[in-house]
């Protein structure tokens, strides 16, 4: 059978000869090239190829992986590895044992005939029928050892003689050494009837993750053993299927993608690679940076014109679809973060989680459906080195053992998300990654109605107490949606009111805004946890924020001093526009012990906040399902001294009931006696001591929202609860709301809603 050129490490890998291999002994990891050769990357398929990584680990020590490299690179982790070692191991042991390798004294003595014979099997289990086959190895020794005990009973004494020192010097001995590999082991009940050189029972055992050349991330092809399919959705122009699977025995189910870039062909793969090369030979001038924003359209354009030239060189016809296709793939690996993007770009995708060490894990996310799940993706220590430098580049903030954490933003298409980065000497084994996945459109109402976070009511209530430039914070434990909600609430506002908001990581969909036609400056403040010179301290942002014109004021996160500059500003005379914010807190009471007791705040300052909207993660009762709600709408009460919980300050207006899985209103808000909303109220003539008005109002807000969301989710058409629809109907609402007043003399609610509603079926 023809062998591999049996040279030992190139370190050139375009000097290597088909068998050749690099070892970085830092990392365990053996490269075994395969280019040129006439077999597959496969230790189950090929017993040449067997063969030759068995030689390999003889020859090394400590091999924890093994890559075997053609157009793609196929990884066999340290489990896999494990097996293989321990034949090449035993392998070495029984070549150095004379037992084995020396011919015995007595079978020569007197056993002419058999001797050589002896000699011959033993040398060729060794030296071939291991390294290539072990589990037929074995077999041909136990089936060796039953036809000797058959010629022991049939042949004379003498003869007889000859083959028990054969079955019991030579065959026994070897038969116990080889069945106490784990490789056979764990298949020892599967053998009776096994044919010699068949390779299927070794397809069984070892599993590749592929990983294409011009790509770092590994990738688990194959669905595992005993999954069903629970779900299954595409990601629309990615051309990339999902499967959530769930594995017997696990509660955790694996989530499973199919890229495009896993499945091309061997032609595609090799053009890829060539261009990948020469694009991390290109260097973009600066005047192709100038606009960030065309960066990936410069690679893509980039890239389409060497895929052409590579494909003509190489006499491979490419149509149109087939170069999009290649050169989307090649930018996403050049330009973007690989098949990061791909995760980031599922709306259905909450969180995505790589830890360290990164590479011996796989990625886990977080599914809006089914909760958190294993990928079928293995990162490497090449991709999570080449994330943080395009994170540190970014940001302009600093990543490494003295500042060991990260915060910042990153955009690709599809979806957005705040990116939190931990390396030594706060994380012991090096970069550890959490993506928090924000939409790329911003969350509107309707769609919150639609997806059971509150009622349509709770969505007018809410548009009526942002209209009255109120000061709300939205609380919440982590990931229940309170930034979903603030950048929701963004949308309610009417386009002529300004908005300066103040983040230190990039959270709110304040760029589809202004492309929405809102007037939006951006301040960006340092972040608490990064230190970095070059950026302004929050509590000064927010202060410059109040020298910037009369505006709405939007805060990302209160978590640290900003908190006292945020209630400075309230008190000045920022009150005069919505002010809003996020903050952490269960409840009410829990909101205010941190912004008092953690965070400094003055008791008395802390009535300039007019409502607190809780929002949680609620658990199913089986504790395999979490959901999101908002729990609670309170409003703040001015008139308490020391303790506002003792002294009822917190008043709610509408709280969840759990039993009904509902946001409720209280009798505080149904009656009228909301303090917050009488004083809205009072600056508006129509409303002033009328309850009736004001109730009528924010139902009437609830009705037209609740038509959206009905509308939309029963038609199809879900663009309608997206933001641009969203924004035109809340402007038509109050563009309607005016006309009617100046023609009646008042809010007629019901000619409101019959106006705005037949703009609305006109639209739709």
């Amino acid at each position: 059978m023809p062998q591999f050129n049996q040279k030992g490490n190139a370190n050139n890998p375009a000097q290597q000869s088909p068998g050749d291999y690099n070892f970085n002994r830092e990392e365990g990891r053996a490269r075994i090239n395969l280019r040129g050769s006439t077999y597959g990357a496969s230790i189950a398929d090929f017993d040449v190829v067997m063969s030759r990584v068995i030689d390999v680990l003889a020859e090394l020590q400590d091999v924890k992986e093994v890559i075997l490299a053609q157009e793609r690179d196929y990884e066999y982790g340290y489990d896999q590895v494990k097996l293989l070692n321990e034949v090449a191991s035993l392998i070495s042991r029984l070549k150095r044992d004379p037992q084995f390798t020396q011919p015995s004294e007595y079978l020569q003595n007197n056993c002419e005939r058999l001797a050589p014979t002896v000699q011959s099997f033993v040398q060729d289990i060794i030296a071939k029928d291991l390294r290539q086959d072990p589990i037929g190895a074995y077999v041909k020794v136990k089936r060796k050892i039953s036809e000797i005990k058959v010629k022991i009973q049939r042949s004379p004494d003498r003869v007889s003689e000859c083959y028990r020192h054969f079955l019991e010097n030579k065959l026994q001995p070897l038969e116990e050494k080889i069945g106490q590999l784990q490789l056979i082991q764990q298949v020892g009940g599967n053998l009776s009837g096994h044919h010699i050189g068949d390779r299927d029972i070794y397809r069984q055992i070892f599993h590749p993750t592929i990983r294409p050349n011009f790509m770092l991330t590994r990738y688990m092809k194959n669905v595992p053993e005993n999954t069903r399919e629970i779900d299954r959705y595409d990601l629309g122009d990615l051309n990339t299927e999902v499967q959530i699977l769930d594995k017997q025995d696990e509660i955790r189910p694996r989530y499973h993608i199919t890229p495009p870039e896993f499945s091309l062909s061997d032609e595609k793969y090799e053009i890829l690679d060539i261009a990948r090369r020469y694009m991390s030979e290109h260097k973009p001038s600066k005047s192709e940076f100038a606009e960030p924003g065309r960066t990936r359209e410069i690679f893509s354009n980039i890239g389409q014109d060497m895929i052409n030239n590579i494909a003509q060189q190489k006499n491979v016809t490419l149509g149109p679809d087939e170069v999009d296709q290649l050169s989307s793939i090649l930018t996403r690996y050049t330009a973007g973060l690989g098949v990061l993007e791909i995760l980031l770009a599922d709306k259905k995708l909450q969180d995505v989680y790589v830890n360290a060490p990164v590479g011996s894990s796989p990625i886990y996310v977080i599914h809006a459906d089914h909760g958190e799940c294993r990928t079928n993706l293995i990162p490497t220590r090449e991709d999570a080195e080449s994330w943080a430098t395009r994170f540190r580049l970014k940001s302009g903030r600093p990543l490494d053992e003295a500042n060991p954490v990260l915060d910042t933003s990153v955009r690709v298409p599809g979806g957005r998300a705040r990116v939190a980065v931990v390396t030594k000497n706060l994380s012991p084994d090096g970069l550890a990654y959490a993506f928090r996945r924000h939409r790329s459109e911003p969350w509107t109402f309707p769609l919150f109605i639609e997806n059971d976070f509150f009622t349509p009511l709770a969505a007018g209530l809410l548009h009526f107490i942002i209209d009255g430039a109120r000061s709300v914070l939205y609380s919440g434990t982590r990931s229940a949606g309170k930034t979903s909600l603030l950048g929701s609430s963004l949308v309610e506002l009417m386009k002529k009111n300004r908005i300066v908001s103040v983040e230190d990581t990039l959270e709110l969909p304040l760029d589809r805004l202004e492309e929405l036609g809102y007037n939006i400056e951006r301040l960006k403040s340092a972040s608490v946890i990064t230190q970095s010179e070059n950026e302004i301290p929050a509590p000064e942002a927010i202060r410059t924020s109040l020298r910037l014109g009369d505006s709405s004021l939007i805060v990302g996160e209160v978590r640290s001093e900003e908190a006292k500059a945020l209630y400075e500003a309230m008190r000045v005379g920022a009150l005069a526009n919505y002010v809003a914010g996020t903050i952490h807190g269960e409840d009410p009471y829990s909101v205010f012990d941190r912004v008092v007791n953690d965070l400094g705040v003055p008791p008395t300052s802390f009535k300039a906040t007019d409502v607190l909207v809780t929002c949680n993660r609620l658990t199913s009762p089986d504790g395999l399902h979490k959901y999101r709600r908002v729990t609670q709408i309170s409003e703040v009460r001015k008139e308490w001294s020391d303790d506002p919980l003792k002294e009822n300050a917190f008043v709610p207006l509408m709280k969840y009931d759990a039993e009904d899985d509902k946001l409720k209103p209280t009798d505080t808000l149904r009656n009228g006696e909301s303090v917050i909303l009488n004083s809205i109220a009072s600056d508006v003539k129509e409303w002033k001591n009328d309850w009736e008005a004001v109730w009528n109002n924010i139902q009437l807000r609830a009705k037209y929202k609740r038509r959206i969301a009905n509308y939309a989710s029963e038609s199809g058409n879900r663009e309608l609860m997206e933001s641009d629809f969203v924004c035109r109907a809340n402007e038509k609402f109050h563009q309607i709301s005016e006309n009617v007043s100046e023609e009646l003399g008042g809010i007629d609610t019901e000619e409101v809603y019959q106006r705005w509603n037949n703009w609305f079926e006109e639209q739709v």
